[in-house]
């Protein structure tokens, strides 16, 4: 499969980091400390690990078929009608994220800032402009995001360190006071989001230059790192902040902005945690855009890949207006039904096809 643009492998490390933290800089601490109370960082330890695997996985199919994603190995080993039956889950699963990710973006700003405008203004601007970004290609989408990842990632960084009056350290103690299980299950569903989407980001490899691939594997995994270590930051200071109750605020880093007040001076920051939602949901919105247009493109055999994303953008935002009636359904299908859609579509299937990998070492 030739591509016409191509980046560099810092380039797409830019982008594997917003596409990971995204939004879950935001979204994971309450959640995670609800399922695992104070050994949420714990969790957060093991899906990492766990990604880690994964990113390996990656690259060793990636090794075995260089510049081609683990969809067109697939069709090499397995065939046209196998691959077709992972395929088509894989778009079903690409809309939901998106719709998902619209949807919580949407929630956010009827919940915490703007609770009389409808949530049909926010879901399509933040689809329009990532509609946008998408056509414009991944070249330009990585030169911008690096800046964009910067506020993404300083400013509720500023915001936790603003709030230091706030913590209290015995509140991370005991670390597993209701034993392993919550752990485990807290890293059940950091697995799930955003660990076990690295596959999915894993179809923007052919995009590397091929004079660019050498230094990869060593970045990825690094970014992967530094990712680990964003996420465990606010989870471990949301606990020492909120303590028992820290895993039911919901928002809980933008709500911690919200008490942060030095001298009357500096107060009322939480617009820059609401800048740092809205950014991080706009990258990860358009990657996951951009992904599926190339998917949906390759696997419908279009010659122009350009005519279908505004329609599928469309589609999309109609979906997020009708397919949850109340934000009680929304949380049940994040929380109870993604994780194991997730695992079912989208990591078992990679992990045969990693098998079959390892099996044939190398298509014929």
């Amino acid at each position: 499969m030739r591509q016409v643009e191509t980046i560099s492998s810092w380039q797409l490390s830019s982008l594997f980091l917003a596409f990971m933290t995204g939004s879950a800089i935001i979204n994971i601490p309450t959640p995670m400390v609800e399922a695992a109370s104070n050994g949420a960082w714990l969790s957060l330890l093991m899906a990492n690990a766990l990604g880690m695997v994964l990113l390996a996985c990656v690259f060793y199919i990636d090794h075995q078929a260089p510049g081609h994603s683990f969809i067109d190995y697939s069709e090499k080993v397995l065939g046209k009608w196998i691959t077709l039956c992972i395929s088509i889950p894989l778009i079903i699963l690409l809309i939901l994220i998106i719709t998902f990710i619209v949807i919580d973006i949407g929630g956010f700003f009827a919940n915490a800032l703007m609770r009389e405008t409808p949530t049909y203004v926010f879901h399509t601007l933040i689809l329009l402009v990532a509609a946008m970004t998408a056509r414009s290609g991944i070249e330009p989408m990585a030169r911008m995001f690096v800046w964009l990842l910067i506020i993404m990632i300083v400013l509720p960084l500023g915001v936790l360190a603003l709030a230091l009056p706030h913590y209290q350290v015995e509140h991370l103690l005991p670390v597993m006071p209701d034993g392993i299980k919550p752990v485990l299950l807290g890293s059940y569903r950091a697995f799930s989001f955003p660990y076990s989407e690295l596959i999915l980001f894993s179809l923007l490899l052919p995009f590397i230059s091929k004079g660019d691939r050498k230094p990869l594997k060593k970045i990825m995994f690094l970014t992967l790192l530094v990712h680990g270590i964003l996420m465990i930051i606010p989870i471990v200071l949301v606990t020492m902040a909120y303590g028992p109750i820290a895993g039911t605020v919901q928002y809980s880093i933008f709500n911690l902005s919200r008490l942060v007040n030095i001298r009357d001076a500096i107060e009322r920051i939480e617009s820059g945690i609401g800048l740092a939602l809205i950014v991080g949901s706009y990258m990860k919105a358009s990657i996951m855009l951009f992904i599926l247009k190339e998917f949906l493109s390759n696997v419908l055999k279009l010659q122009d890949k350009q005519i279908i994303t505004f329609p599928i953008s469309f589609f999309i935002l109609l979906l997020s207006l009708t397919i949850f009636d109340h934000q009680t359904e929304f949380v049940d299908a994040v929380f109870v039904t993604w994780p194991l859609f997730m695992i079912t579509v989208v990591v078992l299937p990679f992990l045969f096809v990693t098998l079959v990998a390892f099996i044939k070492k190398k298509p014929t």
